[in-house]
């Protein structure tokens, strides 16, 4: 006879825990990194090797914490704030990932305060009230959903800087951060970050499956608005590979398609959170 897994001596999922000391040292050098990625734009050489290094060790302090909060019986799945941490933290490492093998100091700037903010964010906001009914469907959903977004916000930051660069080089303004910062080259970028959305699309994909099979068990309607959002984020993604393979679009228009996307992911991000933060 197999039990339900909350009728078993398993430990109880704790919804939150005090934020460790891995935590507030992540802070403070994700903080560091992006004020040393702002010198290293400035053409201080030294400070962008400074600034890989603390954005490093940042993402490996974010690492210890959110096992620490795992030993403690906090999934990383477990709540929207859970969630947000996590996305961080891949986030950050994914560009370290991607930075290894192309500069791209200027992306860092980036990366380092936006992956502070959402860190903090899903660390220092209310933790609302215990979602019911997760269980297995509703964690193995949401952790997909979550490496998804995470590679597309890598490849949102790489399509940033490519619009950055590619505005530069046509008004020939090549004195420009984007091109002081000694960057990868435009074909590079987009191909890098076509990558990424191509390892990231089926990932989503899978995750808004699941996602719709888990609110049909919940017997709850689509009539929320992150569910049309995260529909929009869905197309746009499908759209951006759609048209690159039949059309040929590269650059610009993928560029922008993938922020677009992003930015729907992230609204949908916003709105479980700000819902979470009111309910408590």
């Amino acid at each position: 006879m197999i039990l339900p897994t909350d009728l078993t001596d398993a430990p109880a999922r704790a919804l939150t825990v005090a934020p460790s000391p891995a935590f507030w040292l992540a802070l403070v050098l994700y903080a560091a990194a992006a004020l040393a990625f702002v010198f290293a734009a400035a053409g201080r050489a030294k400070a962008a090797t400074a600034a890989r290094w603390l954005l490093a060790g940042a993402v490996a302090a974010h690492g210890v914490d959110i096992g620490w909060r795992g030993v403690l019986h906090v999934h990383p799945a477990q709540s929207v704030r859970e969630a947000l941490g996590l996305t961080a933290w891949l986030f950050a490492g994914g560009y370290l990932a991607a930075a290894s093998r192309f500069r791209l100091d200027l992306a860092g700037g980036v990366v380092a305060p936006v992956a502070l903010g959402i860190l903090a964010a899903a660390r220092l906001t209310p933790a609302g009230t215990d979602p019911t009914g997760l269980g297995t469907l509703g964690r193995i959903h949401i952790m997909m959903a979550v490496v998804g977004v995470s590679l597309f916000a890598v490849a949102s930051a790489l399509a940033a800087i490519y619009l950055l660069q590619e505005r530069s080089f046509k008004k020939k303004r090549l004195d420009t951060l984007a091109w002081k910062s000694g960057g990868a080259p435009l074909e590079s970028l987009d191909r890098l970050a076509n990558r990424l959305v191509l390892v990231g699309f089926p990932i989503f994909t899978v995750a808004m499956v699941l996602g719709v099979i888990w609110v049909q068990q919940r017997h709850e309607t689509f009539g929320r608005p992150e569910y049309p959002l995260a529909l929009v984020t869905w197309v746009s993604f499908a759209a951006l590979l759609a048209t690159r393979v039949a059309y040929g679009w590269r650059g610009r228009r993928s560029a922008r398609l993938t922020l677009l996307g992003f930015a729907t992911a992230m609204l949908v991000l916003t709105i479980y959170l700000v819902r979470r933060v009111l309910a408590g």
